[in-house]
């Protein structure tokens, strides 16, 4: 799960998702590769660190609504700073794909910092990717750096499995009115320009904030909202691509 830009709901987007395909049946495992700001352990609501097997070097990942998780922010004290160059970066993302005991997945999805920087190198050379999905909103900013990633997993040779629009609208709990905060159709238009799929738009909806404040996510707890309708969608089209 990718994004060009920060601030665009990519870390929710792929916890929802995440509890969305293992809604499903899937055996799914999230894998948070976002060293610097590691924050998928908050938003399913889990805070003890991993435990190592008996009998072996390997780690095994936290469990949480169905998933399957390891973070860095399992492994330092909440607050302390993950002050790193780029060796140690690729060194930890090493040890959370080969030293971690996933046992038997269907899917394993990494949530990646913003931008196309150490991580993203580290894994398309460690392993081979099924694919990357991009998330963005409708603003020009974040469309211009969807670009930039795109053109980095085409230079690695990763598919791109497809492309969300997130924060795509805002419905008015008093008067009812739709709005577009962030603009609107960008992301459906950056997909065909790029000559990618376009896999649908999520609307901007509290729910999802207050699912991933309270550590339970919008999926789950509000599953009636229209994100969690919306993800679903998603999900299943996500799920069609990929069997």
């Amino acid at each position: 799960m990718s994004s060009g830009k920060g601030g665009v709901g990519k870390s929710t987007m792929c916890v929802n998702l995440a509890v969305a395909l293992a809604g499903q049946g899937l055996r799914v495992g999230l894998m948070d590769t976002d060293i610097y700001g590691p924050n998928i352990p908050g938003m399913l609501g889990v805070s003890e660190r991993p435990q190592v097997v008996a009998g072996s070097q390997l780690i095994r990942p936290a469990e949480a609504h169905g998933l399957s998780l390891i973070s860095m922010g399992l492994l330092v004290e909440p607050g302390v700073p993950v002050i790193w160059r780029g060796p140690m970066l690729a060194k930890m993302v090493n040890q959370f794909l080969f030293s971690v005991e996933w046992g038997e997945l269907d899917i394993l999805l990494l949530d990646l910092p913003p931008g196309t920087g150490d991580v993203q190198l580290t894994l398309t050379q460690m392993a081979p990717l099924t694919g990357a999905l991009i998330v963005t909103t409708s603003s020009t900013l974040a469309l211009e750096d969807v670009g930039r990633g795109v053109q980095m997993f085409r230079q690695t040779e990763v598919p791109i499995l497809g492309l969300i629009e997130n924060m795509s609208t805002f419905l008015c709990d008093s008067c009812g009115t739709e709005s577009h905060p962030f603009g609107h159709g960008g992301g459906a238009a950056a997909a065909a320009s790029l000559d990618i799929p376009f896999l649908g738009e999520v609307p901007l909806d509290p729910a999802v904030r207050s699912g991933a404040d309270d550590g339970t996510p919008a999926f789950l707890s509000q599953p009636e909202s229209p994100a969690s309708q919306a993800i679903g969608a998603i999900s299943k089209s996500l799920l069609e691509r990929l069997i």
